[in-house]
């Protein structure tokens, strides 16, 4: 059976969607708490970052992958207006819960649906954005969930990943400090749930850098690929085009 791996270690590829499963249902109820612990806020300043480069308007349809709690999906739909159309999507149900009420306690009805990346059930062309905000590193084939992000999109439209990459090299020995140390520790004491955090930090070493993640894009038939290194290469936001 093929092996993939979740965090440091290897598990069956049929394993892993159940074990990340398992970490998001554990901290979906203090992950947005975790995220400004974790940031320091900076995730706020990064996903503003997206939503600005994003450069939607009203009327369009918008799909967002792994959306968790909803922040960045609610953001996109005052762009896009009544007019428009954002999905708030997730694999956990978890995660997808807490986002769906904590959008409906800010008054924004958008649609939720439990979707696998890997299998979006939308025709093709239909979205003119997809947005996966630090959820792709989750996922068992990511080669198989960037083709299906292109399929959807129409030609003209854009694929926008924000996710954990390498730092400068200058930055690594702290931020290796910091991911192993100090991250389980945070989560032992905010979420309670120190394993939990120790695998989001493996998962970020085990992600590929930004050139390679550009490349996986460009095999996965984009046609174009920006690619934006924010704090340092801490995260790196990609944007990839179809024509």
């Amino acid at each position: 059976m093929a092996k993939t791996h979740f965090g440091f270690k290897q598990v069956d590829e049929t394993e892993k969607a159940s074990q990340v499963a398992g970490v998001f249902h554990s901290v979906a109820s203090k992950y947005d708490v975790m995220n400004d612990f974790m940031s320091f806020g900076l995730h706020r300043i990064w996903k503003a970052f997206t939503i600005g480069a994003a450069n939607v308007f009203a009327g369009q349809r918008i799909l967002d992958i792994a959306g968790g709690t909803g922040d960045l999906a609610f953001a996109l739909s005052k762009k896009v207006g009544l007019a428009g159309e954002v999905w708030l999507s997730d694999i956990n149900s978890s995660m997808l819960t807490v986002g769906r009420d904590r959008l409906i306690d800010q008054g924004s009805l958008l649609p939720c649906v439990q979707l696998d990346a890997e299998n979006i059930p939308f025709p093709d062309s239909y979205f003119d954005l997809v947005t996966v905000s630090f959820g792709l590193r989750n996922m068992t084939h990511k080669e198989i969930a960037l083709k299906e992000m292109c399929r959807v999109i129409r030609p003209g439209g854009k694929t926008m990943i924000l996710e954990f990459s390498k730092p400068v090299q200058i930055l690594q020995p702290i931020y290796d400090w910091y991911s192993f140390k100090v991250l389980p520790w945070l989560g032992k004491q905010v979420a309670r749930d120190a394993a939990s955090y120790q695998y989001l930090a493996e998962s970020i070493r085990m992600h590929p850098d930004q050139e390679v993640l550009k490349q996986m894009m460009f095999d996965a038939g984009f046609d174009q690929v920006e690619v934006h290194r924010l704090s340092g290469g801490i995260v790196a936001l990609h944007m990839a085009y179809k024509y």
